[in-house]
């Protein structure tokens, strides 16, 4: 990994990104309901703007996990997806994307999806992960995500066999208020 020389922590509201689409018959199924496939594509490039803002980098997508579809979108609604950086890791970045969908005229607006994506960063000499800057919290929602994202990134590295459940540490202290 290349290193460079530390990096000044960035706020969340410096590379969060919006997106809006419109849902038009070619992104439906049978049903007239956005395809899932279609919603984790656009939830994946606002995600990959909101990380690259951050990192000032290219990145790439590591994982996408969490994904949750509360409610269908129907053809002909506009969806917006609000995109926020929770955290930064060494080489990589959580980011939080919420989906939203309104009428044409903005009314019944309501949430329909969220999930998380990581992406790593990577130098523009030869592509490989580079460091990346850390995050800012600044109010009571980005410090609530930024305190709980090394959960959810050893939940990650857990499922991805990159780490023993035994080694995380996190999980365990978040348990062990059960465990008599």
């Amino acid at each position: 990994m290349s290193q460079e020389k530390p990096m000044q922590a960035k706020r969340v509201s410096e590379s969060a990104s919006v997106m809006t689409e419109m849902v038009m018959p070619n992104d439906t199924n049978p049903m007239g309901n956005l395809m899932g496939g279609n919603l984790l594509r656009w939830m994946d490039i606002v995600s990959a703007i909101c990380a690259g803002k951050h990192c000032e980098t290219h990145v790439v997508t590591a994982s996408v996990d969490h994904v949750s579809f509360q409610a269908p979108i129907r053809m002909g609604e506009i969806v917006t997806l609000e995109a926020s950086v929770t955290r930064a890791f060494t080489s990589s970045v959580e980011v939080y994307v919420e989906v939203f969908a309104a009428d044409i005229k903005g009314q019944n607006a309501r949430r329909c999806n969220h999930a998380y994506y990581t992406f790593v960063g990577l130098d523009d000499a030869n592509g490989k992960p580079t460091t990346v800057p850390p995050v800012l919290p600044l109010n009571e929602i980005e410090q609530q995500r930024y305190e709980s994202a090394p959960r959810r990134r050893e939940v990650r590295l857990i499922l991805g066999g990159r780490m023993k459940p035994e080694d995380a540490q996190g999980l365990k202290d978040l348990f062990q208020q059960y465990i008599k």
